[in-house]
């Protein structure tokens, strides 16, 4: 769950910095009126940072466990909260002239918005399940970690093979 949301908002992120966030009509000069635009990664910079974020978040969450991966997770809590405010931050509903780009311009916005709203529940899950959830390595944690279950036949195979008789209780307990 963690890490498709990380991906899915570091997806739309990125998908936010390449579409047009900006538009008007310029002068341009012997040209005439010309259509200016500017992009996600031009007029909000931190997208393409917050979208490499979160993919490094995701290395980070199937890294870690415990109290790193609180601390990762609140990071891209923050990350997010970001990614949404740069989304929101200067968006406009109306007042635009005709020929200008504005569903390019407000889908631009929300996707934005959308990612950073995926990046931050993502970091949030992660700070909640940072106790439970399993980290890389655990499979092969060390042999003293582990609880040993013997098995009873395998016992008294072991002491035969030893040289002590497994059926003489003084001979056990005496060692």
């Amino acid at each position: 769950m963690i890490v498709v949301a990380l991906l899915l908002g570091a997806l739309a992120l990125w998908g936010a910095s390449r579409l047009t966030w900006f538009a008007e009509f310029r002068d341009g000069g012997v040209r005439g009126t010309i259509l200016y635009r500017e992009t996600g990664e031009q007029r909000a910079t931190a997208l393409v940072p917050l979208a490499l974020l979160a993919l490094a978040g995701v290395a980070g969450v199937v890294a870690t466990g415990g109290w790193a991966r609180r601390v990762l997770g609140g990071v891209l809590a923050l990350a997010g909260a970001a990614a949404i405010w740069t989304g929101v931050a200067g968006v406009r509903f109306g007042g635009y002239a005709d020929g200008l780009p504005v569903t390019q311009m407000l889908l631009g916005r929300g996707l934005a918005v959308l990612g950073g709203i995926l990046v931050a529940a993502g970091g949030l899950v992660a700070v909640k399940g940072a106790g439970r959830a399993a980290r890389l390595g655990t499979k092969y944690a060390a042999p003293a970690t582990r609880k040993k279950v013997r098995d009873p036949d395998v016992e008294l195979w072991e002491a035969l093979s030893e040289g002590v008789d497994p059926t003489d209780v003084r001979g056990r307990h005496s060692e």
